[in-house]
């Protein structure tokens, strides 16, 4: 999983090295407890990480999956299914992703506009 984080990590986008990061520690599955929210938190960092900054907002990308996992695991599920027959493809993980980041970016926006 690091090594190809490594080499993909320049050549990727940052939406993609953290699909991916997020799919792989599911995947591997390290821990007795904690898996899901370890791989969110990682995957998030990693995120952060690859574009240099901590993003704003509220209502972050892990918080919102765990509010809402069902999208999660569909693109977990498709991610799975590729894998199975030989290809790395994380469109959905990325798809889900850019939403929950969007929605993440808007809270930014909503408390600029708020009198409160």
């Amino acid at each position: 999983m690091c090594d190809c984080i490594n080499e993909n990590w320049a050549k990727s986008s940052p939406l993609h090295v953290a699909a991916y990061t997020l799919w792989r520690m599911d995947w591997i599955h390290p821990f007795v407890d904690g898996n899901g929210r370890t791989s969110r938190a990682v995957s998030y960092l990693v995120l952060c990480v690859r574009l240099g900054y901590v993003l704003p907002g509220t209502q972050t990308i892990p918080e919102q999956i765990s509010r809402n996992k069902d999208p999660y695991y569909r693109a977990l599920e498709a991610a799975d299914q590729a894998n199975a027959a030989g290809k790395i493809d994380l469109t959905e993980m990325e798809k889900v992703l850019e939403s929950l980041l969007a929605a993440q970016l808007v809270s930014v926006i909503d408390a600029a506009k708020s009198k409160g």
